[in-house]
């Protein structure tokens, strides 16, 4: 594994010895420089630090781990690959993703799923270890967000107007969530065995990357959120 020092380098530089390596590449002392592997396969990256906005955007099957926190816009746009997050993330996580897996171990910022999307086989899956922000999936098309709640310190799982305009896809929240506000379109409801076995599935690989217990994780209730319709501006913008 090779490492790189980041402290003088700006993005294109970082980007330019990634794309040069051909062997797993650290990068220490990261301070917000943006862009990161953005367009990036079969590439295995450390960061050590906080990369700066849109790490991993149009990612195409690379992995990349921060130790730490990363800011706003992780897996903009990604295709396929992992990002594994040891801290928080900024807002709008995951815009328009459509492949691919972001784990986080901390909490989300605003809009995290914004605009989430299934492509043909594809199916991303977004999992935020503590607490996400207002509008959490906001016009979801496709694609699975399940948020765990550890860690919340007596707040809600997820801020205001969770799930606006969601046409599609799936929504995992750990608990009851009575106190939530969700929007006609959708349907809200205690998670089965099936769905149960479905979050399992997800959540081995989460835990295996942080150290969680499964068992443990799936010991309290889950809500699962669905939504109503294909088409949920009509009642938005059409009369009845």
């Amino acid at each position: 594994m090779q490492t790189i020092d980041a402290a003088n380098l700006d993005y294109r530089a970082l980007n330019e010895a990634l794309r040069r390596a051909e062997t797993d590449y650290t990068i220490k002392g990261c301070c917000g420089q943006r862009f990161l592997a953005a367009g990036m396969s079969d590439k295995n990256i450390t960061i050590e630090g906080i990369p700066g906005n849109a790490l991993g955007a149009y990612l195409n099957n690379a992995n990349i781990t921060v130790n730490g926190n990363a800011q706003d816009a992780v897996g903009d746009t990604m295709n396929e690959g992992k990002i594994l997050i040891h801290g928080n993330i900024g807002d709008a996580a995951g815009y328009a993703m459509r492949g691919g897996k972001i784990y986080v171990q901390g909490n989300a910022g605003y809009r995290a799923g914004i605009h989430m999307k299934a492509y043909k086989e594809k199916i991303p899956v977004m999992i935020i270890g503590g607490c996400a922000g207002s509008f959490l999936g906001e016009y979801q098309a496709g694609g699975v967000i399940i948020v765990l709640g550890l860690h919340k310190d007596n707040k809600r799982i997820v801020g205001n107007f969770p799930c606006t305009g969601m046409h599609g896809g799936k929504m995992f929240l750990r608990g009851s969530c009575e106190n939530i506000p969700f929007p006609k379109q959708v349907t809200a409801k205690c998670a089965g065995l099936e769905e149960l076995d479905e979050i399992r599935k997800y959540l081995s690989e989460y835990c295996a990357d942080f150290g969680y217990s499964a068992d443990e994780l799936l010991s309290e209730p889950f809500t699962v959120i669905t939504p109503d319709s294909k088409n949920p501006y009509k009642q938005m913008y059409v009369a009845n």
